[in-house]
């Protein structure tokens, strides 16, 4: 079984979120081994500087780093990553399973980003569009398009 990690920055705090999240994990099961692991975002001041926002994104990727999976395939959620339709996304996890990477892991920055770094020592950066979603969404959002990969991979119904 496919291993599929999910490293977010910050916790889910409304309930809404947090149940189709667990909706998501619930529905996922039978295809995949699902970890999400949240790391706390930094905190920063009210406005903070370049240069206090680049301390704690470079902060957050090292308690990043330290999660990643073995042998997985490192994908950053980012906006100047790579659109996919949900059929190009769905086509990764069977190329996966023919490579030696066991599964992949997703990266979701927090309100800042992804740190720079990181995001280059990412096999792939994946955006789900050009405009601007809360990382709390953009969680839910991958979660789905998971969801519905493993089901355009099972030639079920769900894609339409």
């Amino acid at each position: 079984m496919q291993q599929v990690q999910l490293i977010c920055v910050g916790k889910l705090k409304e309930g809404f979120y947090r149940d189709a999240c667990a909706e998501y994990a619930k529905r996922l099961a039978p295809f995949c081994k699902l970890t999400t692991v949240e790391i706390p975002e930094e905190k920063l001041p009210q406005d903070p500087s370049q240069a206090q926002i680049d301390a704690a994104l470079a902060k957050e990727a090292a308690a990043i780093r330290a999660k990643i999976l073995p042998y997985t395939r490192v994908t950053a959620l980012c906006v100047e990553g790579r659109m996919r339709s949900s059929r190009e996304l769905a086509q990764m996890f069977p190329d996966l399973a023919l490579s030696r990477e066991r599964g992949v892991t997703f990266l979701i920055g927090g309100s800042y980003g992804l740190d720079e770094g990181l995001k280059s020592e990412a096999q792939s950066r994946l955006s789900m569009s050009p405009m601007t979603f809360p990382h709390h969404l953009a969680r839910v959002m991958l979660l789905e398009q998971i969801y519905r990969a493993f089901q355009i991979n099972g030639g079920t119904r769900y894609h339409k």
